[in-house]
């Protein structure tokens, strides 16, 4: 079995009310940006150049805090995997996205509507895990 390390970023902006950014894979799955770790890259470095790779998003700030890992297994071309993934949570200045060609789309959502989105359980305990940070930590913003 082979293992792989990813790390990338359930991101937000604050417009009128608090939106996550999902982003839509080819696969047809909804989903966080996220990519493998690099040889000499650590966790945040991977987070930022993934997020920009994928988003164009480079105006943004890491909320102090917020770490969550997720592990999961899958298979591709016959070997099973084993990914490690984890995400930080990042606020975004702006809400232009220039989305890569690893995706067909993307949306920015309020919580309840990027919870029903999300096609995997170990995203959507992730993301009910930053909005509870955000309500707790970060009052001041998430509604």
């Amino acid at each position: 079995m082979s293992r792989e390390k990813s790390c990338g970023a359930v991101v937000f902006w604050k417009n009128l009310d608090v939106q996550y950014l999902l982003l839509h894979y080819g696969a047809g799955h909804w989903g966080f940006p996220r990519g493998l770790v690099q040889k000499n890259e650590n966790e945040k470095e991977t987070a930022l150049r993934e997020l920009e790779e994928e988003t164009g998003l480079v105006a943004v700030k890491f909320i102090d805090g917020f770490r969550k890992k997720i592990n999961y297994f899958y298979r591709r071309e016959g070997v099973t995997f084993y990914r490690e993934v984890v995400y930080y949570l990042i606020e975004a200045q702006s809400g232009k996205v220039k989305l890569s060609y690893e995706h067909v789309g993307y949306q920015w959502l309020g919580y309840q509507d990027a919870l029903e989105r999300l096609c995997f359980k170990n995203a959507k305990n992730v993301l009910i895990k930053a909005h509870k940070f955000l309500k707790t930590k970060c009052h001041a913003l998430a509604s």
